[in-house]
């Protein structure tokens, strides 16, 4: 018998067209394989000779890791098979044509990911083998399957949560909640790569590499790391924060468009964190690493969100006599808004009814584990108080839930309680609706409403899991519930007299009434009120007074007083931060009495507003004229305006565009052409900063079709 000439491999064509169409991955691009864990892609080998199956051998090996090991799942040998044996590495469903081999590898729905190289050793009979490298594939988190662990089993949703790459941030105050767009761009070409950098500069992975990577198919660990590694507090992570309103030596977290820039510039510096990040930046940055890993994530924004350090679900804050809002040693505050994300998967770690949306929070504020990270905690736990349950669930559950009790401070010490709010944290916990450009609440998926028999029962069931059950019998407790705070001889409010404007004076209305109370119940009253304006800061604390007024009043019962207050422009046009917040706070004391109240009123002043216009036709390749406006509608010139554009799939990398100076009451009109690269729905970002104002913002959806598409 005649021996059979040798089998050997002449070429592979790994068919990424068609394999990243297959596993929606395409819009990463198709120049590399790109699949999702459990779904099979497709080879075809061309041999020297036709495969014969009785007496060819072939072994397939897939590796990724610094010391590929089958022990650590980071090694896989298997043959070729007819049909695919369940849910292991295998090839099988192959078909042979002239010199060429057909063949379906499928990877495991458990598989860790990352970069895979794949060979194939090829044998005849008892022959030596000899090993030949196909190439290279990178492996990601498969949420269209059932039997990862990051399924989601809604084509919408999934087009909202993984392939949208571009959303919407909630900033601003609970009353003023802004919109801003963001481009995250995880399918930018370079971005896969970068996603895996940060995860290779973890410390997880300096401390024990082949370890580390061996864990990447778990996808509760491997968002514990991307949360750690997005800020830099304790590794070379990609942002670092800054809330001190000096953003000279970087870039003010208000002027980034999109997560694209930040990553690339970390990258591109060796790992070297980039200047400057807030929460929303952090939380937009780990969304575009995650939806690029393939796990389906959201940005979710918190208003009146507690930093509550000590754990005792209480946030103090404290004013004076003056109505000054001040300042104190403990590290307790409460965001004017928070931003974390949510991700989606199981949690096999945790007790049935636990799977579903999970908040991971990459911004600093306090250790898990001893590192800077926060989470997954599921949200079903978080509702339901089971704060037991890990990672932070208690720090989250307070960030929501947590009550304020507001002081009066006289010669250092706490006088009086003036308010006692158990609603007035986690207000309009909001995210982008699917398919939409509106914002959606999911206030309800956190918490049952307010003041309901549900929410005060799991708030009682958090607190004795978290302090004890002697809560129910503190001293403080029983200084609140002695001391009626409803019992008021008078009722206050603040309200504006018209919609602020920054550059504008303020017209702010006091309205008050008396009414009975257990002291005085039908006599007329004197009251003293003292007001004060400071501006407000993110995290929650205030500058000094930029304003004071006091008004003295007589009140009859039953009598209902207007008294307008005028805060100038002058008195806060250098003095505001960049987040043009202003908190108008008021004391009233009893001249009767004695006894204080309190009213608040916090104002966002609105910047100008830039609008966007293009021509009615986008198509991948041609000319898209842009027209953007912006009228300075202030009392002052916007001086050193910078305008910026970003748009995955619009631009490539970002446009920018020194403005000059924009008068008072002028507008600046400006027309360019961009050249979309690729076809699907859009969204161009524009942002216009300067010395006044640091965040005009607008965007435009824009639907780009195919090249040639009628």
């Amino acid at each position: 018998m005649d021996q059979v000439a040798t089998l050997q491999l002449q070429s592979v064509d790994l068919q990424s067209s068609r394999n990243n169409k297959e596993h929606h991955t395409q819009e990463m691009g198709v120049k590399r394989l790109t699949v999702r864990r459990g779904q099979p892609f497709h080879l075809r080998l061309s041999f020297s000779r036709p495969f014969q199956s009785e007496t060819d051998h072939i072994t397939f090996v897939a590796e990724t890791g610094p010391k590929p090991s089958e022990l650590l799942g980071t090694r896989a040998t298997f043959f070729l098979t007819r049909v695919r044996p369940g849910n292991v590495w295998s090839a099988f469903d192959f078909t042979t044509d002239s010199n060429s081999l057909q063949v379906s590898l499928f990877t495991p729905a458990n598989a860790v990911i990352g970069h895979y190289t794949l060979k194939t050793e090829i044998s005849q009979g008892q022959d030596h083998s000899v090993t030949y490298l196909l190439g290279t594939f990178i492996l990601l988190f498969n949420p269209w399957s059932a039997e990862d662990d990051v399924y989601l089993p809604s084509e919408i949703l999934l087009q909202e949560y993984v392939m949208r790459d571009y959303g919407f941030v909630y900033k601003g105050h609970e009353r003023f909640i802004t919109s801003w767009p963001w481009n995250y761009g995880q399918f930018e070409e370079d971005i896969i790569d970068i996603c895996f950098e940060i995860l290779n500069k973890s410390l997880y992975y300096l401390n024990n590499p082949a370890k580390d990577c061996s864990q990447r198919n778990d996808v509760v660990y491997v968002c514990r790391v991307v949360s750690a590694m997005i800020n830099s507090n304790d590794d070379n992570g990609v942002l670092q924060g800054n809330w001190s309103e000096d953003y000279s030596k970087g870039v003010s977290p208000l002027e980034w468009n999109g997560s694209v820039a930040i990553l690339r510039q970390w990258s591109a510096r060796g790992g070297q964190p980039v200047k400057y990040g807030q929460c929303w930046v952090f939380a937009s940055v780990m969304c575009t690493v995650m939806r690029c890993l393939g796990v389906p994530t959201r940005v979710v924004s918190n208003f009146r969100s507690a930093h509550n350090v000590d754990g005792n679900l209480t946030i103090d804050t404290y004013y004076d006599r003056n109505a000054e809002m001040l300042s104190t040693q403990k590290r307790d505050k409460i965001w004017n808004f928070h931003v974390w994300n949510e991700c989606w998967m199981i949690r096999k770690d945790l007790p049935p009814g636990y799977n579903g949306w999970q908040v991971l929070d990459p911004t600093p504020q306090q250790t898990s584990s001893g590192l800077y990270c926060c989470g997954p905690a599921s949200v079903k736990a978080i509702r339901e108080g089971d704060v037991h349950l890990a990672y932070d669930t208690p720090f989250v559950y307070a960030e929501v839930n947590a009550d304020e009790v507001i002081w009066l401070l006289g010669d250092g010490q706490a006088q009086e309680i003036l308010a006692h709010n158990t609603s007035s944290i986690g207000k309009e916990i909001s995210t982008k609706m699917v398919g939409s450009d509106q914002r959606q609440s999911i206030t309800r998926s956190y918490k049952y409403p307010e003041g309901s028999s549900e929410e005060r029962a799991v708030f009682m069931k958090a607190s004795r899991k978290m302090l004890g059950p002697q809560r129910a019998s503190s001293p403080f407790l029983d200084l609140l519930e002695s001391r009626d705070l409803r019992n008021q001889p008078v009722q206050m409010q603040l309200h504006l007299a018209r919609m602020p404007e920054w550059g504008q004076d303020l017209q702010l209305l006091l309205r008050i009434q008396r009414v009975p109370d257990s002291t005085h119940p039908w006599g007329p009253i004197g009251l003293v009120v003292h007001f004060c304006a400071q501006a407000l800061l993110h995290g929650g604390g205030t500058q000094k007074p930029l304003w004071r007024h006091t008004v003295r009043l007589n009140l009859d019962f039953g009598k209902e007083t207007q008294w307008p207050l005028l805060l100038p422009y002058s008195n806060y046009r250098n003095k505001l931060t960049d987040e043009k917040l202003i908190r108008v706070s008021g004391v009233a004391e009893v001249e009767e009495t004695g006894r204080s109240m309190l009213v608040l009123k916090d104002v966002s002043l609105e910047p100008p507003h830039l609008s966007i216009e293009v021509s009615e036709r986008a198509e991948v390749g041609k000319a898209l004229r842009v027209h953007i406006t912006l009228t300075n509608n202030l009392m002052v010139a916007l001086s050193s305006c910078m305008m910026v554009l970003e748009g995955s799939g619009l631009v490539n990398g970002q446009i920018a565009k020194d403005l000059g100076t924009l008068v008072a009451g002028h507008t600046v009109q400006i027309q360019l052409n961009l050249y979309p690269t690729k076809a699907g729905p859009r969204q161009l970002q524009v942002l216009i900063s300067s010395n006044e104002v640091k965040e005009i913002k607008g965007y435009k959806d824009i639907f780009v079709t195919a090249a040639g598409a009628p």
